[in-house]
């Protein structure tokens, strides 16, 4: 089996996995359930990841590791914009 092919494909199922997660929190508006510290490790884990795929060369872990470092960052402005609307509905 082609190693270029079990490697994009599980970062396809990676992405789509990550992806349906942030979007569930956008489209609920709500952060039940997410810690506020589970994007904040993303980012910086997918950032050191990035890094050592650039320096490693790999084609597949550069796009799905900076991928995934886009995704991380989505999903922190999703979090904070949640809770500064639940912040506000609250005050109301």
């Amino acid at each position: 089996m082609n190693p270029e092919i079990v490697g994009w494909s599980s970062a396809a199922v990676l992405l789509a996995t990550i992806a349906q997660q942030v979007w569930k929190q956008w489209a609920s508006g709500s952060t039940a359930g997410v810690s506020k510290w589970l994007f904040v490790g993303q980012t910086l884990a997918s950032l050191g990841f990035t890094v050592y795929s650039v320096m490693k060369g790999d084609p597949v872990f550069i796009a799905v590791n900076a991928a995934l470092l886009l995704s991380a960052l989505v999903g922190e402005a999703v979090y904070w914009r949640n809770r500064r609307r639940a912040a506000v509905a609250g005050s109301s």
